[in-house]
């Protein structure tokens, strides 16, 4: 379980969270899941601490207790290099928790998505000390069972590989549901597919899809619907392109089909220390030959970047430019909040994109040539991309855009690696055409065979975003910053569907609004919804307004909800997962319910009356001084995926 800040930041405490968990005092989040909430505490001494509190649902299931006592029992029995240690845990309290030190640093998946692959020491560095982590592991009995990028922070110290919550013990004994199939697609060993059961060769398949990650930032078996990537781990060659040759014979041999010819953790931990060892000792290493923890650190360069909310708890009472109100103790679910935060706190890097355009991701759906603003009921959706400017991109810009000329246009396609969209198997159909707008600093991917969906859209968006921050890794002086994705095989003629600047954008996020078709009667065409501003809604509120109105608001749409006579309405409703935030830079009102399992039907039955509730209540408001008459209502997924269901302004309010 663990969705934080890219660097591992303190994020400031929900209301309703609590003040201590055991001795530990809590000053703020650094991340939640499906699993529960990761807390930012101090010991009595002012250790810095992460306490993992399970949520209260999962907390009342025997069978989830059982399997937390599990993992702190197996949590417990390891330790060694480049592990994050237990520190504490409570089963059996009424809220169980348990304890780790707090290490600092960006996620594997986040480092690579900002700064590129692992490059010289830094990715020996790298293999050794998560190969050092899973031999503790074995050494244990114990099988770790997720080994992926997700679950290894880079830290000032070095690798730091975590996450035993689907580990097992190497005897067999486990806690997990009958028939569920654990671990992550593409981080799943041949074996594990064919048998359902994996031993520490299974975790050791998995670190060699790790290094080969680390070292190129491409999955080595692929993006893509599930089933295809396992034919290709069952059937396939993985991609090894880039993985240095002194690397790779090791890796191909982690990656083997078979398990009894793969090396064990020990024996990887062993080669990956005698690449580098002799080129440590000669750095000043004292005395004999160094350690395979003293190695790694040596070799290792991640940057310490020091997090000032540690001192003290967050303020929270300045004034704010950006107000919200978190009704009850939601949980957002998504990082978009943290994310699209990030680029205006560093300043636009140089060649990013013309001032006019809107920060963070858009997702359009635009039909004509043009990006300015058509009249509501028009028919033709403007780009929010454009904002109160004619910038953004377009259909006619992308005719402008010219074929691949210089070495770094003609490498930008293979920077983007092989993802589903490019997979003969998965999409036999799909067509691919990268062109060129060096005035507006602009690269063009047209998709075209067959349509593409929500989903992917979203990995081609992110495939391509990271693969650009990498070929300007490699290109400092790349005279581009922003992708757009044109669907050619759309209904109803070419569309451009996304735009995104792949400079600020640092962990190339795609949770934004799929609006890959035009909007239906209940959206407006004269605005969209963004992610930025649903990124602002997220940020508590002092307005007393504001919290006045989303209280009453919040509290209407529950009440009619849970209200349903006929008993149909699939999940209640409450001030735990539905929430109500604003926008003031934008005056849009943002409602959103944390119920991602809803099928479509109860989605959009949900997205009805809670629209006509906002719209009534927005309308009856008679503060002298109210700005908001916009609202957009949407699904916040936990896996990120948010999605705006209605969005429009006051007025009749029948929908």
């Amino acid at each position: 379980m663990r969705s934080t800040d890219p660097g591992g930041r303190v994020q400031p405490a929900h209301p309703g969270d609590p003040k201590r968990i055991g001795p530990y005092r809590i000053i703020g989040r650094l991340g939640s899941g499906g699993m529960g909430i990761v807390h930012a505490a101090l010991d009595p001494r002012g250790t810095r601490v992460a306490v993992k509190a399970v949520h209260q649902p999962l907390a009342q299931d025997p069978e989830f207790r059982a399997r937390f006592r599990r993992e702190v029992a197996l949590s417990s029995r390891v330790q060694g290099p480049c592990l994050v240690p237990l520190l504490a845990a409570d089963p059996e309290a009424a809220g169980p928790w348990l304890a780790t030190e707090y290490i600092p640093g960006p996620t594997l998946d986040r480092h690579l998505a900002a700064h590129g692959p692992l490059v010289g020491g830094s990715l020996y560095a790298f293999a050794s000390g998560t190969a050092q982590a899973l031999a503790a592991i074995h050494r244990a009995g114990v099988v770790h069972r997720d080994v992926k990028p997700q679950n290894v922070i880079l830290s000032p110290a070095g690798p730091r590989m975590l996450d035993f919550g689907i580990a097992r013990a190497s005897d067999g004994t486990s806690v997990t549901r009958t028939g569920i199939m654990t671990g992550t697609p593409g981080w799943i060993s041949p074996e594990h597919y064919r048998s359902g059961t994996s031993g520490p060769a299974g975790d050791v398949f998995a670190w060699g899809a790790l290094v080969a990650y680390a070292a190129t930032g491409r999955l080595p078996f692929g993006a893509g619907a599930p089933d295809v990537v396992a034919f290709r781990i069952l059937s396939g060659e993985a991609d090894l392109e880039g993985v240095p040759q002194a690397l790779r014979e090791l890796v191909e041999k982690a990656l083997s089909k078979t398990p009894d010819t793969r090396p064990t953790a020990e024996e990887a931990a062993l080669h990956c220390a005698a690449l580098f060892a002799a080129g440590t000792t000669q750095a000043g290493l004292p005395g004999s030959a160094p350690t395979l923890a003293e190695a790694v650190q040596a070799q290792w360069t991640v940057p310490e970047v020091e997090d000032p909310a540690w001192a003290a708890p967050p303020s929270r009472g300045r004034k704010r430019l950006l107000f919200t109100v978190a009704v009850g103790a939601a949980v957002a679910g998504g990082l978009v909040g943290g994310l699209l935060a990030l680029p205006a706190a560093h300043g636009r890097p140089p060649g990013a994109a013309p001032s006019g355009a809107a920060p963070g991701h858009t997702a359009a759906a635009v039909s004509g040539t043009s990006a300015s603003p058509v009249p509501a009921g028009s028919g033709e959706p403007p780009s929010p991309a454009a904002g109160p400017t004619d910038n953004a991109p377009t259909l006619a810009t992308w005719r402008q855009a010219r074929a691949a000329q210089t070495p770094a246009e003609n490498d930008a396609r293979p920077a983007m690696g092989t993802g589903a969209w490019l997979d003969p198997v998965a999409y036999p159909d799909q067509q691919f055409a990268l062109t060129f707008h060096q005035p507006r600093g602009e690269v063009y991917i047209a998709s075209g065979g067959q349509e593409l969906d929500g989903g992917t859209m979203r990995e081609l968006a992110r495939l391509a975003c990271l693969g650009l921050r990498g070929l300007r890794g490699a290109y400092p002086d790349l005279p581009y910053s922003t992708y757009v994705i044109v669907d050619t095989a759309r209904r109803g003629g070419p569309a451009v569907i996304w735009s995104d600047n792949f400079l600020t954008n640092t962990t190339c996020s795609a949770s934004v609004t799929d609006r890959t078709t035009a909007p239906r009667a209940e959206q407006a065409t004269d605005w969209y919804p963004l992610a930025t501003g649903f990124a602002a809604a997220q940020i508590p509120s002092h307005d007393p307004d504001e919290i006045r109105i989303a209280d009453r608001i919040a509290t209407a749409i529950i009440k009619d909800w849970n209200a349903d006579p006929s008993g149909s309405r699939a999940g209640r409703l409450s001030h735990d997962n539905l929430s109500v935030g604003f926008d003031p830079a934008n005056r849009v009102m943002y409602v959103w319910a944390d119920e991602p399992r809803w099928d479509g039907a109860t989605r959009a039955e949900w997205a009805r009356l809670a629209s006509l509730r906002s719209c009534r209540e927005l309308s009856g408001e008679t503060t002298a001084h109210w700005p908001y008459s916009k609202y957009a209502v949407l699904i916040n997924g936990d896996s990120g995926g948010d999605v705006f269901l209605r969005w429009d302004s006051t007025g009749s309010c029948t929908v």
